[in-house]
């Protein structure tokens, strides 16, 4: 099988084990940056070209695609796509996840616990804000990852004023996102990597200071964990709802039961080395699984 990984490059370590689990079963693997492709619209011939050179031939595309490159890695994804070809994420899942407030809202529709979440593009609604979701409050901007563009605020003054620091720099028209505080996970949570339909590894990321954010990319410490049957149930639910079959499924356990806090589409395998899972192992199991089958039935309808 020929597989396509759509990626920064090969010194991204997901995209080294993605490559080394793929090369142990024999498959042949292509990384592509998929920031250098170009693309022919034509409706006959939707081809996707990289350094001039047409790709073609491909079983299976596995897209890695950045969070501030979403909107070109997609349309790369969604070309190969209109080709006709497997895709282990599809581009509008891809996107719907980056959006924050998107995401909440399928999830919400889905019947997925999640912390309490207000959206509000005034800012004269401030006061009303703060009293409906209480305090201390989190405060988001849609489109944040890895920890980035996340604050808390312990009152009302230190709220108003990030609030308004965030629409007043908003030139972008990116959503603020304000989300209840759930004291009991504070400074933790936990990463349940999902492929298919099945959690193939867990863990708990806890913050090594007073930060409230668990995140590794912010130092957050990682150690193993084995979810409870609700946890797995719910982590795998919001996995499809977001129409994700690759995903990490960050989650919270508060008093009400777990809440999912963000549902991941180019999830790290950072959650390797802490649980010794062999996570890529898995993706590429999926992909042999799904690209065959899909394989087999363009040949049947044929």
């Amino acid at each position: 099988m020929r597989i396509a990984i759509l990626s920064n490059g090969n010194a991204n370590y997901s995209t080294q084990r993605l490559v080394e689990e793929a090369e142990k079963k024999g498959h042949e693997v292509r990384v592509v940056k998929y920031k250098n492709c170009y693309l022919s619209l034509d409706e006959k011939h939707p081809d996707v070209y990289y350094h001039g050179e047409k790709l073609e031939g491909f079983s299976a595309i596995i897209p890695r695609i950045s969070n501030n490159m979403t909107r070109y890695g997609c349309a790369i994804v969604r070309q190969f796509e209109m080709q006709g070809k497997w895709t282990a994420s599809s581009s509008i899942a891809i996107t719907r996840a980056r959006d924050k407030l998107r995401a909440a809202q399928i999830l919400t529709k889905a019947g997925v616990n999640t912390p309490k979440t207000l959206v509000s593009r005034n800012s004269t609604d401030i006061d009303g804000l703060i009293e409906q979701i209480g305090l201390p409050v989190i405060i988001k901007l849609a489109t944040g990852t890895h920890g980035n563009g996340v604050v808390l605020a312990d009152t009302k003054k230190a709220a108003k004023s990030a609030l308004q620091a965030f629409y007043l720099y908003n030139e972008d028209g990116t959503n603020i996102l304000l989300q209840e505080y759930i004291e009991e996970s504070a400074g933790s949570d936990i990463r349940a990597f999902v492929v298919g339909s099945r959690v193939v590894a867990s863990m708990k990321r806890q913050s090594l200071d007073d930060d409230f954010r668990s995140n590794l990319h912010k130092g957050g410490e990682g150690k193993t964990i084995k979810l409870t049957a609700e946890e797995e149930k719910i982590a795998i639910r919001a996995a499809k709802a977001m129409g994700l079959h690759i995903a990490g499924v960050d989650l919270m356990r508060s008093k009400r039961g777990p809440l999912v806090l963000e549902v991941n589409a180019s999830p790290g395998f950072g959650i390797e080395k802490v649980t010794g899972r062999n996570v890529a192992e898995k993706i590429i199991e999926y992909v042999e699984q799904n690209a065959s089958r899909k394989k087999l039935k363009d040949k049947i309808g044929a």
